[in-house]
């Protein structure tokens, strides 16, 4: 049986929330609406019902297609049933079910273990939507997260793919199997020489996929420079490639930058920078339950060729300009509310939803922000040896202007119907300016994961 863990009626115009931890059932929550009660700055976002009732939490799995609309995966964390992959139409506002994971690696019927979450961003070339597969249901082995063995009647987790979806024919291509039969936890394309990377989950190998040979290749594992480090318990969620010369980059839990080098076909660790800043914290890479000094989301700026990223526990942006190397640290861009009191947000690893908008000068960030109930800070767990929210708190929309270093905060998010959004670690951003996200939802005392809108907050 899994255990809830109650925050306390303080009053009675707040919410009252089951906050279960990460991993177990999305219907385990249950949530009393307050945003009609918060007098703060606030925005109001619009639900979509996407027909998955066993959707699950989504980490990063959406993005923005050239044709205006939106993709995205809902995860699932059932041996019976995997992440799905829908499309929304912003003109119709229409959702489209446009396939199963599982069955789309072949696996339909199997028996095993299935294709529960897609933990990587679509990437987009020549017309087809580029990702990976990562597993959903994980054992907890001596108190941390595994694979572990599947329960009985059931086969092995087969491995992560590398998929294509072809949005004009609607069909999934199958590229390639991870040969350690673990999963792709993240994942980055070169689309100007077709060629996919990832790193694999636990094991911590870096793959690469060439389209036109069809040639998968496993580098191993990737580097560190701490000896026994477990390092799955922080692999970074956001490499990043670099368009110019075809490198990719990605850190480790240790705050080492490594990269691919494009023509030697090979890991190396960059000399003279990390991310090993005072500004982001101090932390013991041997101790789960964070993300260290690992980059939580990035993206390449294709006018400066320069890679802006934001630090997860920490909040803080920066800029990674690899031609130096040198990483700048440019501001903190948590909520107004986190900055004013100091503390780090409540999820343990830091936020993915980033991303750089279609004018190319605006960042949007969907971070935390603390509850105050009677002036006083609603406070979670002091620590945790997972990837979980440690707390209640709410969600905050903010953006970075690049041109003027404009930082704005514009205000807590919640439904229509007062719920926050909870467990949101996914962006794209709408040709108008919408924000789209998934986070929990709860109705009729069910609760699933679902696509959810913000209005544009930015006049054009």
């Amino acid at each position: 049986m899994k255990t809830l863990h109650l925050v306390p009626i303080i009053a009675t115009a707040f919410a009252l929330v089951a906050l279960s931890p990460a991993g177990a059932p999305a219907q385990e929550q249950l949530v009393i609406p307050d945003g009609r009660a918060y007098t703060g700055k606030k925005l109001i976002a619009r639900v979509f019902n996407s027909g998955f009732p066993e959707g699950h939490d989504t980490y990063n799995g959406m993005g923005t297609g050239s044709d205006g609309k939106i993709y995205y995966v809902i995860s699932s964390e059932s041996y019976d049933v995997g992440a799905k992959m829908f499309c929304f139409d912003p003109k119709t506002e229409k959702i489209r079910y446009l396939g199963d994971i599982t069955e789309a690696c072949g696996e339909k019927g199997l028996k095993a273990v299935p294709q529960g979450k897609s933990h990587v961003n679509f990437v987009e070339s020549n017309g087809k939507l580029y990702f990976a597969t990562h597993i959903g249901v994980y054992a907890n082995i001596g108190g941390e997260d595994t694979l572990g063995p599947p329960p009985p009647g059931y086969k092995p987790y087969p491995g992560g793919h590398f998929l294509a979806y072809d949005m004009k024919t609607g069909r999934f291509e199958d590229l390639a199997l991870n040969p350690n039969r673990d999963g792709i936890i993240s994942m980055t394309m070169d689309t100007r020489r077709g060629r996919l990377y990832g790193l694999t989950w636990p094991s911590a190998h870096f793959l690469r996929f060439d389209l036109a040979k069809r040639e998968l290749r496993d580098l191993g594992q990737i580097p560190s420079r701490t000896p026994g480090l477990k390092l799955y318990r922080g692999l970074c969620r956001a490499p990043i490639a670099n368009p110019e010369d075809g490198s990719v980059y990605f850190t480790t839990v240790e705050g080492l930058i490594v990269r691919y080098v494009y023509e030697r076909d090979a890991l190396e660790i960059i000399e003279g920078e990390d991310m090993k800043k005072d500004y982001f914290g101090f932390y013991d890479p041997a101790v789960p339950g964070h993300m260290g000094y690992n980059w939580r989301q990035t993206f390449w700026h294709p006018k400066e060729k320069v890679i802006y990223g934001v630090h997860g526990n920490s909040g803080y942006l920066f800029r990674f300009d690899p031609r130096v190397p040198r990483v700048e640290v440019l501001e903190r861009i948590t909520s107004e509310p986190s900055k004013r009191c100091g503390m780090f947000d409540q999820f343990s690893f830091g936020y993915l939803g980033f991303a750089l908008g279609p004018d190319l000068e605006t960042i949007y960030y969907l971070t935390g922000g603390p509850i105050y109930i009677n002036g006083k800070r609603l406070a979670g767990k002091a620590t945790t040896a997972k990837g979980e929210a440690k707390g209640l708190e709410n969600l905050h929309l903010v953006t970075w202007h690049i041109p003027t270093q404009r930082y704005t905060d514009h205000g807590a998010v919640f439904y229509e119907d007062g719920q926050r959004p909870l467990y949101v670690n996914s962006i794209a951003i709408g040709r108008d300016g919408s924000v789209y996200s998934l986070g929990r939802v709860t109705e009729g005392g069910k609760t699933r994961a679902d696509l959810f809108r913000i209005p544009p907050v930015i006049k054009r």
